[in-house]
């Protein structure tokens, strides 16, 4: 679990965050949503421990960040996967050499063990058929696998992913949003996603909390954020076509 007390984050005198208190649930996959500029991004930097907040606290597992050891943080550190906007892997590494690279990186095993672990997770997100493949050679959809795979093969305690879906079509983004379910309920991760799909809202937002111009305004379940009476959050989500075409449906089920 993660959790966040009156969080406040700013730059240049202009303040991003307004005082933030929330959590996140182990096990579920908890996600960040808001219009551009509402903070998203600064937030998922503050909880990566990318950016330093002036006020406020984020404990995980019931220990503040800021009160760590240099040690501990950057233990804590290797307990943290995460899943970049863009896929950011490396063209001159095939899948799998991507994929052992915090291997290489945080641990101490031998080659053999490493390879043991890189096949594990490439079977899990179904790439064993592809490790000598290069980023180029494969589909924008295999590339997020192999980003998963990466971010999952040091067994973190808390994954989080910036824009998983970014490019995918919608049949593939919903692969995605179902591989990151899965895998944070087989290993009990704490998952934060940061996302403006609304297919992931509807389809595995377990926890979800809304910002508005750096303040939480709204939190909820995918099944609560129908029946909101939150105007900032209806006006959001229902700009979305998908929404619209759910909401119809219910609405004819009364």
């Amino acid at each position: 679990m993660i959790k966040v007390n009156d969080l406040h984050k700013g730059f240049n005198g202009e303040e991003i965050l307004k005082g933030i208190s929330t959590e996140f649930y182990k096990g579920k996959t908890n996600l960040i949503i808001g219009q551009s500029g509402s903070g998203k991004t600064v937030f998922l930097k503050c909880l990566l421990g990318l950016f330093t907040p002036e006020q406020g606290t984020i404990e995980y597992n019931r220990k503040a960040y800021s009160s760590l050891s240099q040690e501990a943080k950057r233990n804590l550190r290797t307990e943290m996967g995460m899943v970049f906007q863009g896929g950011a892997l490396f063209d001159s590494m095939t899948v799998a050499e991507n994929v052992m690279f915090p291997l290489r990186m945080f641990t101490n095993q031998k080659k053999d063990e490493m390879m043991e672990r890189v096949d594990e997770v490439l079977k899990r997100v179904e790439l064993d058929h592809a490790p000598h493949k290069y980023p180029a050679e494969i589909s924008g959809g295999m590339q997020k696998r192999v980003a998963i795979a990466r971010a999952i093969v040091n067994k973190p305690k808390y994954l989080f992913c910036d824009e998983p879906n970014s490019g995918l079509d919608p049949k593939t983004a919903i692969l995605i949003d179902n591989l990151i379910q899965e895998i944070t309920r087989e290993n009990d991760i704490t998952t934060v996603i940061n996302t403006h799909d609304m297919n992931s809202v509807l389809e595995i937002g377990e926890n979800i909390i809304f910002l508005q111009k750096g303040v939480l305004a709204w939190r909820g379940t995918n099944d609560e954020i129908f029946k909101t009476e939150n105007e900032a959050v209806t006006d959001f989500v229902y700009s979305s076509d998908l929404f619209k075409k759910v909401r119809e449906a219910q609405l004819k089920g009364l």
